[in-house]
């Protein structure tokens, strides 16, 4: 193993050690093996110094912007022996607990990220100061990765601030600013980020002189009733253990083993506790779904770190600094909104004034929502609003280097836009469109430049859904491609590069499975049975509650346009057709499947069997045979299968470059569920051999629909799985 120069141990004239963490191969602190080598050797040079009487106090800090950004999620990866992994967290925790040994005030210095081990590091120590940069966060978000915080996080956290704030970072991993973790008691004090290093010293210097430690924070009798007695305590773990199986039904191990260590060794010693932790923490490393989490994780940082172009090529994207919309519905104002909360100037152009002015107050609306949830403060609304601009007149257009296309869904009127458009921008300006379901190729034939454009695939609403489908035509430039995926990556989205084709990824593969939710209603399926599979199985929501969600009459166009373009396999099934027919529209008309009031769920609305000639009555003497735990494991079969064979036609077909777009398309897209690794992941576990031999028994009773997709089948023969023939890498 080689060592480590970093973290240093140097002493100043005022005897204050300072153990500072700047590795020089990294942007980012990362505390792996040769890193807490190196930190124990400088603890114990610390511990040395202070019985020597050179040291009076010990500051840790870190980089110029960043504190530590937790461990390596490479070793994390590897873990496979539970014993193995018990003794490396026990390790790290020693590690740590001899900072609290040291016989001196010991401070963590927190400027910028500091994440996971970093936190724990920071806990270790008698006090935490912060600068009041917007950088600074503290946070721990081991849980969704699948594991715990067990270098002492989930010991040492609920003893300095309460169980119920503690929970709070816990189980979410959400991000806490400085302000917030000195309400909180997390940090012990918050000052100015430009003087961060002399505050930090005159903290120090004066816990070692006459001022003395800092008060600490007084909370009220109600948060000492439920965090410091055993009633109360069982109150908040029994409440949180409640809402995080509602929130993940169970399917993810972490937080429920986060709530049974803080249950039974919370009112034990400091020891007791972090014994339990690298328990538990060592069982989950090595499981499943830490695994298929950190693959998800890897996943996304590729596709932060990626530039989503072929191997080898040099194209550059081009910088942005204003974005023009084109349509100022709720599609326009959200991507307008999108673009100025994230600092860039924007332009929506409609036909009517009335039009602009409805996108304007969209993109104010979801601003002052952000500000009632405290995601932003009036100043900052306020200010990037006045960013956003519109008109009628094309001159506003004129100055973008990105015009991004969002007008209603039909063909010839794209294409007649989208030339005029052309003559009032410059010939650098990238042009995309936000088409859900048309070619990008036909469109681009109006065009003159027609390697200047490509699709850029919002999903709704904007400012919540992160996947963004950069469509690539056959003759879209590299420079264009790269453009529009920057462009996602600054608006803080994720974005696949997919090729142009019906439906183009993700409602391709929803497709299918959207209309076996229908042929599953006429088979004697209950809508009841249909959507709470697909729940157990790991789906945000069932097929039938999406297609409300969706629009039936916008499910409706799209399955018909997947059937005109991909033929007799994706025939609607009937019960959809009538659907369609009963003049429903879905949550936008309060009435589908399901009943909605002001938009939220008020349950199945069990009248709509009777408008369904071809779904038999849920009891009905002719009701289908679909039930109990076996037509249980038969509604699971068919939806996921359904999905899974269309998902190796994308890959066959080009549309998809690699097994993990795939994965990362639909968790980003649709919710698969993480905790599986991806859909293809999961396929991977059945092998092709396996889902072939499945859907072929499901061809042989429900037709063509079900007809193994010819990668499955060759990759059967080859004994391959779908992520070695199609390996992620560059676009």
């Amino acid at each position: 193993m080689t060592a480590s120069p970093s973290p240093t141990f140097k002493i100043d004239a005022d005897a204050i050690g300072w153990i500072t963490f700047d590795d020089p191969t990294r942007s980012l602190n990362v505390l792996s093996e040769p890193v807490m080598k190196r930190f124990a050797e400088t603890i114990d040079e610390a511990r040395t110094a202070a019985r020597d009487a050179r040291v009076r106090a010990v500051v840790i800090r870190g980089k110029d912007k960043s504190f530590i950004a937790g461990a390596d999620i490479e070793v994390i990866g590897r873990v496979e022996n539970p014993d193995l992994a018990e003794a490396q967290i026990r390790l790290g925790q020693a590690i740590f607990s001899n900072v609290t040994a040291l016989p001196v005030p010991t401070v963590a210095a927190v400027h910028g990220l500091c994440v996971g081990g970093g936190v724990e590091m920071s806990l270790s120590c008698d006090y935490r100061v912060l600068s009041d940069s917007e950088r600074t966060t503290m946070s721990l978000p081991e849980v969704q990765l699948g594991i715990l915080p067990a270098w002492g996080g989930t010991t040492r956290l609920p003893r300095l601030i309460g169980l119920q704030a503690a929970l709070d970072m816990l189980l979410t991993g959400k991000r806490v600013r400085a302000s917030k973790a000195k309400r909180i008691g997390l940090a012990s004090a918050v000052v100015p980020a430009p003087i961060f290093q002399e505050a930090v010293r005159d903290f120090t210097l004066g816990l070692i002189g006459e001022k003395g430690a800092p008060r600490t924070r007084k909370r009220s009798f109600v948060q000492r009733a439920l965090d410091d007695t055993p009633p109360g305590r069982r109150v908040v773990l029994h409440t949180a253990r409640k809402k995080v199986l509602q929130q993940t039904g169970g399917h993810y191990p972490a937080p429920l083993a986060i709530l049974d260590i803080l249950g039974q060794t919370l009112s034990k010693s400091v020891e007791e506790g972090l014994a339990a932790e690298a328990r538990e923490a060592a069982s989950l490393l090595v499981g499943a779904v830490c695994k298929n989490l950190v693959h998800v994780f890897h996943m996304r940082e590729a596709s932060r770190k990626g530039t989503g172009l072929p191997t080898g090529s040099s194209a550059e994207p081009r910088s942005i600094s204003k974005v023009g919309v084109l349509g100022a519905g709720v599609m326009g104002g959200g991507i307008a909104h999108l673009a100025a909360s994230r600092g860039i100037e924007s332009w929506m152009k409609d036909i009517e004034h009335e039009a602009v002015t409805g996108g304007l107050q969209h993109a104010r609306g979801l601003f002052d929502k952000a500000v009632k949830r405290r995601r932003m403060n009036v100043r900052e609304a306020t200010q990037a609003m006045e960013s956003i601009s519109g008109g009628v007149e094309y001159h506003g257009l004129s100055g973008s280097d990105v015009v991004v296309e969002a007008i209603v869904e039909k063909m010839e009127v794209k294409k007649a836009v989208l030339a005029e458009l052309e003559d009032h921008v410059s010939a650098d300006c990238i042009i995309a469109t936000n088409t859900s379901s048309l070619s990008v190729e036909e469109m681009a034939s109006a065009l003159s430049r027609p390697e200047r454009f490509c699709g850029m695939h919002f999903f709704n609403p904007v400012h919540r859904m992160p996947l963004v489908e950069v469509i690539r035509a056959p003759g879209t430039s590299d420079e264009a491609v790269a453009t529009i995926y920057r462009l996602a990556l600054d608006l803080g989205k994720v974005p696949v590069v997919v090729g142009d084709g019906p439906g183009f990824l993700v409602n391709r593969i929803l497709g299918p499975y959207l209309n076996e939710a229908g042929f599953l209603l006429s088979d004697g399926a209950s809508i009841e049975m249909i959507d709470r599979v697909a729940k157990r199985f790991g789906m945000p929501m069932g097929p039938l509650r999406l297609v409300d969600e969706v629009g039936i009459d916008v499910s409706s166009h799209a399955g018909a346009s997947l059937h005109g373009a991909l033929g007799d396999r994706l025939t609607p099934a009937p019960a959809l057709l009538e659907l369609g027919r009963t003049g429903r529209l879905g949550k936008k008309g309060g009435l589908g499947f399901y009943r909605y009031e002001d938009g939220k769920d008020k349950g199945i609305d069990d009248s709509i069997y009777a408008e369904l000639p071809s779904v038999p009555t849920p009891g009905a003497s002719e009701a289908g045979t679909i039930a109990g735990a076996d037509g249980e494991r038969v509604v699971r079969r068919r939806l996921v299968l359904a999905m899974i064979n269309e998902a190796a036609r994308i890959l066959g077909d080009g549309i998809a470059a690699s097994a993990a777009d795939v994965d990362l398309a639909m968790i980003m897209g649709t919710g698969f569920p993480p905790f599986r690794g991806g859909l293809l992941r999961f396929a991977d576990t059945l092998h092709p051999r396996g889902l072939v031999d499945r859907l072929e028994q499901l061809a042989e009773v429900h037709g063509e629909r079900f007809t193994p997709a010819p990668t499955l089948v060759r990759l059967a023969l080859k004994d391959q799985t779908l992520y070695t023939a199609f390996p992620a890498g560059d676009a």
